[in-house]
This record gives structure tokens, sequence and C-alpha cells, in this order.
């Protein structure tokens, strides 16, 4: 089954970064916009569904939705906002949105609204892969689990975690503050640093104990990439 476009419409580029993780890692294609412009562009593209924050600059978000609503296209459209206010709530859904998230909120939740949405719309989602392999290297969410050579590294829920965040894109730089907010979350109370003492932990295990190359490398002043080993 072929997998379905979503489009992330925020203009935080760390919660645009979230979202897109969670969704990649669940099997989505998705496709990313900072602002209003470029969610009406790509919403007219042609998407299976959107993720359209409120306050989007440019167009903000109850405009991106009664545009394309007005100019005929039915993608269904999650909504999130910084406010609680009923009236929004109430202008959002009479606009044509499936569902109305406020801030803060779980990126997990926001992957099961929009598997939900989907399901009731006829467009049921299949979950992403649950074994990445890298050469030598499998990454088993199921399990939990990160081997070399068929044998168990043992990693910390933490080092599995920030492994499958580097691994779930390859080749892409990931600026410290985006690994922090995506393994250790929004309401982590640390700094950089600790990002940095687990990729020298995940290094060693990898590398020094089960003789793997280089795989996470650093980006100086930045962040870190995953490359094959």
């Amino acid at each position: 089954m072929a997998s379905l476009r979503v489009l992330v419409a925020e203009d935080d580029p760390a919660i645009r970064e979230l979202l897109v993780h969670h969704l990649s890692r669940d099997g989505f294609i998705t496709v990313e916009a900072p602002d209003g412009n470029a969610a009406l562009r790509h919403g007219r593209d042609g998407v299976a569904l959107i993720v359209l924050d409120v306050g989007l600059p440019g167009v903000d978000g109850f405009d991106v939705a009664r545009t394309l609503r007005r100019e005929g296209h039915a993608a269904p459209i999650l909504m999130l906002t910084a406010r609680a206010d009923e009236i929004d709530r109430i202008v959002g859904l009479e606009l044509g949105a499936d569902d109305y998230v406020v801030k803060p909120f779980s990126p997990r939740e926001i992957v099961a609204r929009v598997r939900a949405i989907l399901r009731r719309s006829g467009q049921p989602h299949e979950p992403g892969p649950q074994l990445l392999r890298f050469g030598r290297l499998e990454i088993d969410d199921r399990a939990r689990e990160v081997r070399v050579d068929g044998n168990s590294v043992g990693l910390k829920p933490r080092e599995f975690a920030l492994l499958r965040a580097l691994a779930d894109r390859p080749g892409l730089a990931l600026s410290r503050d985006a690994l922090l907010e995506r393994v250790w979350g929004y309401d982590f109370d640390g700094d950089q640093r600790t990002v940095d003492v687990h990729v020298r932990r995940l290094r060693m295990k990898l590398e020094e104990q089960s003789g793997l190359p280089a795989c996470v490398h650093t980006i100086h002043g930045f962040g870190y990439k995953f490359t094959q080993p």
C-alpha cells in the first residue's frame, strides 16, 4: 500500500520537525509549510491530510482552510492552536476542519488523530516499518532493540530513542535542540550537553564495543547526522 502524503503547516520549526519526525516514523510522506502561502500551495497540489496551525504568518490557518474549502479541496484538516477559546474551535470546525488540538500536545496523539481522521475518511493508513536495516546494523522498534551482526547492543531507552531519531532521516543534520525535543520532550529542563553525553555513550556501544564503523557524525556548532555504517 502506498504511503499517504501529509502536509504539516506550522511556523515553529521545532514543532514542525517534531511532527514530521513522528509522522515519517509512522510511514507517512510529509510535506512542510512554514507559512500560510506555502500551506495553500502544497494544499492545492493534493495531499491526504493537512495538519494546520491556526497562527501561521502571512495567511493564517483559518484563511488557509477557508480558501482551500472554497476552491473545492476536500483533504481532511487537523487544526493546531495555542488558544483554548471555544470560539476558535467552533470557527475552525465551521470552516471544514475535521479535528482541533490545543498546544501543547503529544506528537503521538497527533499521529493517532491523523490515523483516525484518515480511517473515517476512507483512507486507512498502514503503520511504517518496524525494522530498519543499515548493513550490519538493525533497529527493531517492536523489540526496542538494536543489533549489530545479529547481536543485541545494550542500549538504554534514551540511547535507543536518540539513534532512532537520527536513523529516521539518514544523511540529514539534526540540531541539538531538535534532538532534545524529539527524544526528551518539550518539558525537559536540561541543556544541549545532554545530547552530547548520550551520543558519546551511543558511539562507545556501537563502535568500540560492537565494532561498527562510525554512523553518528558531529556537525560542529550544530548537531549530528546519521549515515549508513
